[in-house]
């Protein structure tokens, strides 16, 4: 069976964009993969997170994982900092990592461009961390965005280095895995494109009733269709896009007529919209109460995980190290 390997940093909470979009296809995944899921507390450390916080966004983001529909039975689902391998691995592979290709990484620029004054080593060497968590667990297959597919790059690039200058076949170069027409890209309340945390336009899987209610009654519109069947301006599609996220057939077909026939009326789509999200975020924000809650659970999970994947992660590092030349290691 294929492995497939992909993370997401503690820095918030879920939103539809990630449910509907990554999340419901990991879902799926998990039963036709080896899937390794990670919670990428390493990374955020970047961000100098306050420790009193740094546990409890771990805990929240993984139980957001499991009740949006992820089975630590089926698949790995783990804390990075629980495999300390990972740490090693970082510290030889930044070895081969030279700092004129760092400085060119699109996200790196972006970051230092927007935070001036917290260019730390480890935001410029964020893709190494990243290409270990892919290497370490020997991935086939990376999940990735537009956004991160320098990173994948890079990982591939770091497997051939590595390959190249120590004279062996050790790393293959995972592949990018697209979801094709499956990922759904989910738009932002304010009509500025996807849905995401840093520009405060989502809907997140915690949000109560009356958040939901009052976001969508908020979402962006214009004064109305004044010609029978014209197009959509993009703002009224992302709700019509919303609806065919979470709505029934008919209640999109009644929308849909009176669209065209120009008798839309956008308070009572915002009302029907907003309660049909509620329909499919209150079980999940229910489940995501109930197992953050039971510590016990939690905790089980992440040793569960842990143990699974320290397996791998034990094996490559141990071999590594003889590559590069160390004595062998008890771990």
């Amino acid at each position: 069976m294929q492995t497939v390997v992909s993370g997401i940093r503690p820095t918030g909470d879920l939103h539809l964009g990630n449910y509907f979009g990554a999340l419901r296809n990991f879902v799926k995944m998990q039963n036709d993969y080896n899937c390794y899921f990670f919670v990428a507390d390493y990374h955020s450390l970047t961000t100098h997170p306050h420790p009193d916080h740094l546990q409890v966004n771990v805990r929240k983001i993984l139980s957001q994982y499991i009740a949006a529909g992820l089975d630590p039975e089926k698949c790995t689902l783990y804390i990075q900092s629980d495999i300390p391998e990972t740490a090693e691995f970082y510290m030889l592979m930044n070895m081969n990592a030279y700092i004129g290709e760092l400085e060119r990484v699109v996200v790196f620029k972006e970051k230092a461009r927007q935070n001036p004054d917290n260019i730390n080593a480890g935001l410029l060497t964020y893709a190494v961390l990243m290409a270990c968590d892919i290497l370490i667990q020997k991935a086939d297959y990376v999940p990735v965005g537009k956004d991160q597919e320098q990173h994948l790059e890079m990982t591939c690039k770091y497997a051939r280095r590595f390959n190249n200058i120590y004279g062996v076949e050790y790393f293959k170069e995972p592949k990018a895995f697209s979801f094709g027409k499956d990922l759904i890209k989910v738009p932002g309340l304010d009509g500025s494109g996807k849905m995401g945390k840093s520009d405060n336009n989502g809907i997140y899987l915690i949000d109560s009733d009356k958040d939901i209610r009052k976001k969508v009654m908020k979402a962006v519109t214009d004064s109305g269709p004044t010609e029978p069947n014209s197009e959509k301006p993009q703002v009224i599609q992302n709700l019509f896009t919303f609806m065919n996220l979470v709505s029934e057939k008919s209640t999109i077909e009644h929308f849909e007529n009176a669209w065209n026939d120009c008798s839309i009326r956008y308070g009572d789509m915002k009302k029907q919209l907003a309660e049909d999200i509620i329909k499919t975020v209150a079980p999940i924000r229910e489940r995501i109460q109930e197992i953050e809650k039971d510590t016990d659970y939690l905790d089980k999970v992440a040793k569960m995980g842990a143990e699974k994947a320290h397996i791998r992660a034990t094996q490559t590092v141990q071999e590594v190290r003889q590559i590069f030349g160390f004595r062998p290691v008890h771990y």
